[in-house]
């Protein structure tokens, strides 16, 4: 009997914020099930939960009014008591996930995050950091690609990304302080590596976000063209590979993210970008 290998697991990771890693794990997630026909799992480990809410668009409201499980109650480990339980009761992520139908996409589904996820987890009892990648061992071999969107700081969830992970996409822009966060995680991923050594965890490259400028004449002038020979030095010090096609700024991607697809202008772009990172990890 042929064993499935499980999905490919990609963390999205930069300790800088707002360089569009939810964004582009959204739309990842996007052209992975829609354009490639994969079936993705896209994890929402930040305690912001964008990646839910892009995702779920209004009926993440309805989710918190609900109650519904979250990544809170995947990493506790069992569902609390509540107006149809008296007791604590088992949860599996299968319970958890929202799927297709409700995304409005084929083969996609989310595993949902909460405002509460770091609160309610961050001073639990010796929190265990490969809960995440048990999970994704034992209930989800049969899907395709996993792509687990990460919070900008170092933390348990951060762990819980790299055990979950066989490779890792930085995003990153090209502006002043572009790879103030390249040494922390570049720390981060050799800490890791060393207590970690059977664990084979690659960076699969840097994607430049936002690489032109409408506004902007010269697509951004010597301060863009600074900033990128800077990061790309850096990576190349890292020994990360930097990705040929880059994303350009685009009102069209928060319609794909919410799976509409009509008349996005130069928003199709993006495929350049997701058709050469899918081909580096062999999908």
């Amino acid at each position: 009997m042929t064993i499935s290998p499980g999905p490919i697991c990609i963390s999205v990771i930069n300790m800088k914020g707002g360089v569009g890693k939810t964004t582009i794990a959204a739309l990842l997630g996007r052209h992975a099930s829609r354009v490639l026909e994969q079936r993705v799992v896209a994890i929402d480990l930040d305690p912001q939960a964008n990646l839910s809410q892009a995702f779920m668009g209004k009926r993440y409201r309805t989710f918190l009014d609900n109650r519904q499980p979250s990544v809170v109650e995947l990493f506790n480990g069992y569902m609390p008591p509540n107006e149809l339980s008296s007791s604590p009761t088992s949860i599996s992520i299968e319970d958890i996930l929202v799927g297709d139908t409700q995304l409005g996409g084929p083969n996609l589904e989310v595993l949902p995050s909460r405002f509460d996820f770091s609160d309610n987890l961050i001073d639990s009892i010796r929190l265990d950091p490969r809960i995440l990648a048990l999970v994704i061992s034992n209930e989800l071999h049969d899907r395709d690609i996993v792509l687990i969107d990460c919070a900008p700081t170092e933390s348990i969830f951060t762990q819980a990304a790299y055990h979950a992970s066989r490779y890792i996409l930085v995003p990153v822009k090209p502006e002043y302080f572009a790879t103030i966060g390249f040494p922390l995680l570049n720390d981060s991923l050799q800490s890791f590596r060393k207590s970690n050594p059977s664990h084979a965890l690659d960076v699969a490259g840097i994607v430049i976000n936002n690489s032109t400028y409408h506004y902007s004449g010269n697509n951004g002038g010597p301060e863009r063209a600074l900033a990128i020979s800077e990061l790309v030095a850096e990576a190349n010090g890292n020994g990360w590979p930097v990705f040929d096609r880059q994303i350009p700024l685009s009102r069209g991607f928060p319609k794909m993210m919410r799976g509409n697809f009509s008349h996005l202008g130069d928003a199709d772009q993006f495929d350049f970008f997701a058709d050469e990172f899918f081909s580096a990890i062999g999908v």
